[in-house]
């Protein structure tokens, strides 16, 4: 993902924050239902995970560093 070039209004980052929150949930659990059937392990889907949850949760930190600013601007 990358960062707007304009500045977003506090309603759009929260409307962004709670999508991508909600994306990654069921991201992970969709995944762990598919490992279940095919018989992968949970550490295994994990790892394997793990860098795309990285990379979520980084946009989520950046996101909500974004809304405090603009709250605290208000």
């Amino acid at each position: 993902m990358t960062e707007p070039t304009a500045p977003a209004d506090l309603q759009e980052l929260i409307e962004a924050i709670a999508a991508l929150e909600e994306y990654r949930e069921r991201l992970v659990a969709d995944t762990m239902t598919m490992a279940q059937r095919a018989k992968i392990t949970k550490s295994q889907v994990m790892a394997n995970l793990e860098p795309e949850l990285q990379q979520i949760d980084n946009t989520l930190q950046q996101l909500r560093d974004q809304q405090t600013a603009l709250a605290g601007s208000n």
